[in-house]
């Protein structure tokens, strides 16, 4: 074993799944983060104030006073579930045929979307946020805004950002 080159050179699959990884996390966070804060103005509280919330999911109640330091951590935080979720589509992209003709068209990318982003809204919602706060899941008027939203401002991105480059296929 070569000890001044632990990990071998990145091939050509890597760094293919590398850069639709990088592309769809970009996407999704730049996206998703302009929906939180429309959606936090709109709703009359502190704009910057989505990023504590965020924090607090994580670290507590706390965070929800913590001032630059919540929102920072809370921003971090929403990077981190941004670039992890598309590293989830993109190698079940990379590894499934049905899913990679899907994404090949742009209708199926939209179809697409339309599954991917409530997914991950339910299973945010559903499962992470109640699993790490004690809090039960609330249904209201507002969860389904998100659910749509989600379709738009977290499906889209990360299926635009996985999908290949084929000369045949649509934009």
């Amino acid at each position: 074993m070569n000890l001044m080159r632990p990990f071998p050179p990145l091939g050509d699959m890597d760094r293919t799944f590398t850069r639709r990884w990088l592309r769809a996390g970009l996407a999704c966070a730049l996206s998703d983060g302009l929906w939180a804060l429309a959606l936090t103005a709109y709703s009359g509280r502190p704009t910057w104030s989505v990023w504590n919330g965020v924090a607090s999911v994580v670290f507590g109640p706390k965070m929800l006073e913590a001032g630059l330091h919540g929102i920072l951590v809370g921003l971090c935080l929403h990077l981190i579930v941004a670039f992890t979720w598309s590293a989830v589509f993109v190698a079940a992209a990379t590894r499934s045929p049905l899913l990679q003709r899907a994404i090949s068209t742009r209708a199926g990318r939209f179809a697409t979307a339309a599954f991917v982003g409530p997914f991950i809204w339910i299973t945010m919602s559903g499962l992470a946020i109640p699993t790490m706060t004690g809090r039960a899941l609330v249904i209201t008027g507002r969860w389904f805004v998100q659910l749509v939203g989600h379709a738009v401002f977290v499906g889209l991105p990360i299926v635009w950002g996985a999908r290949t480059r084929h000369p045949t296929a649509s934009p």
